[in-house]
């Protein structure tokens, strides 16, 4: 499979490429990033056909942006697109507490999908990105998994009575190409999908070789409507890159038993037809026609290196057979390259 190749999203205009790159580890992602490695692994992704940057103000608190944007500013600006979200604003703060991030620039995020937020944000990002457009504007977080099940419904409510009406109008304004939700559960964007009138979801770790579950009513729902899906997360935040080893992680915490001994009966398989774990991970994802592209985080030349050739690499069909066969992989998640 051709990481570089152009996959339009949904029934949007924009194309992607099959890889996206993904920004949050260049915003000092658990780890401290110096502007040069971060610049060296934008060029390594560029060099490579990547022409989707997706980032947000979280990330970082605004570096992520910051880098992606001093890269591409020498570029032509038809020649790429970039995704970058809404939902929270970075204030000054004398001591910014970065969370997952390290070294972070001195702003602190806070939560707002209001209208007025939603503009702000998105007139904060182009200054930060030095662009004087976005093609894919997206709503960030408005799951349980960020804000709790008590909270989520209010932060909903929130963004589709603010945040959605202001990105509509940009969309409708040319300011904006298209417009969706950047979130961790694809149960939020079927409701959104409903609620209000999006190009794309981007889902994070919900359609992968460990969960399938929106295959049932989700995907469908999104191919039925023409809203493309972005795949993020596809590693499930590390256990099917590194496989059941010690340590690894599920959903950015240590991966539990059950976990592990799933993982490691897939690795079983995907070992017995000679293909690595990360590769089969990578490919899945991509098989579903409702799924436009992959977004993969990357935080240096060599981690590119590593999944362009995790793109290439031969997946038999033999594989999802016996995955199937075995109840590890859902019995009507598609195993053919349709974009092929």
């Amino acid at each position: 499979m051709d990481a570089s190749a152009r996959r339009r999203l949904g029934r949007s205009q924009l194309e992607l490429t099959a890889l996206g790159f993904g920004g949050a580890p260049i915003g000092n992602l658990f780890s401290a990033v110096t502007d040069d490695a971060a610049a060296a692994t934008l060029d390594a992704a560029w060099s490579a056909g990547l022409r989707h940057f997706d980032t947000a103000p979280l990330y970082g608190h605004g570096l992520s942006e910051q880098r992606i944007g001093a890269f591409l500013a020498p570029r032509p600006r038809g020649e790429f697109l970039v995704s970058t979200k809404v939902g929270r604003l970075l204030l000054p703060a004398a001591r910014a507490e970065g969370g997952a991030y390290v070294d972070v620039p001195s702003f602190q995020p806070f939560f707002d999908y209001s209208y007025d937020g939603a503009l702000r944000s998105l007139e904060n990002s182009l200054t930060r990105l030095g662009l004087e457009r976005i093609d894919l504007l997206l709503i960030h977080d408005i799951d349980a998994l960020t804000h709790g099940e008590a909270e989520q419904a209010r932060r909903y409510r929130a963004a589709m009575d603010g945040a959605y009406p202001a990105l509509d109008r940009l969309r409708r304004s040319g300011a904006v190409g298209a417009i969706g939700l950047g979130v961790n559960d694809w149960r939020v964007c079927a409701r959104a999908a409903s609620d209000g009138d999006f190009d794309a979801f981007l889902v994070a770790g919900r359609y992968t070789l460990l969960e399938q579950e929106p295959i049932e009513t989700f995907l469908p729902l999104c191919a039925k409507r023409g809203i493309g899906v972005i795949a993020a997360g596809v590693f499930n935040s590390g256990v099917l890159a590194t496989g059941p080893r010690p340590g690894a992680l599920y959903n950015y915490r240590p991966a539990p038993r059950d976990v592990l001994d799933r993982v490691a009966r897939i690795e079983r398989v995907c070992q017995a037809h000679g293909v690595s774990l990360p590769a089969a991970a990578l490919r899945l994802p991509l098989l579903h026609p409702a799924v436009t592209s992959v977004v993969l985080g990357l935080r240096s030349p060599d981690e590119v290196v590593r999944n362009l050739l995790l793109m290439t690499a031969s997946v038999p069909l033999g594989l999802w057979c016996d995955l199937k066969r075995e109840g590890l992989l859902h019995p009507d998640a598609p195993v053919v390259d349709e974009a092929s």
